[in-house]
């Protein structure tokens, strides 16, 4: 892994894809979070959501130190 800082800005291609997709499908908690089930659904088929839920899951790690 490079030296420094991970420069998140710069790998999240299309920011709020995963929302949009989130939306088209239902689901969206009534407090505007994405369900973690679905997420968890979506990281394991192939393709960009599945990309872009096993990228949120990360972030979702990231997060929480």
């Amino acid at each position: 892994m490079a030296k420094g800082r991970l420069n998140i800005k710069r790998a999240v291609k299309h920011p709020g894809a995963l929302r949009s997709a989130a939306k088209r499908a239902h689901a969206i908690t009534r407090k505007g979070t994405i369900r973690v089930s679905w997420i968890n659904k979506q990281a394991s088929k192939p393709g960009k959501i599945g990309a872009r839920a096993r990228f949120a899951k990360i972030l979702r790690k990231l997060r929480k130190k």
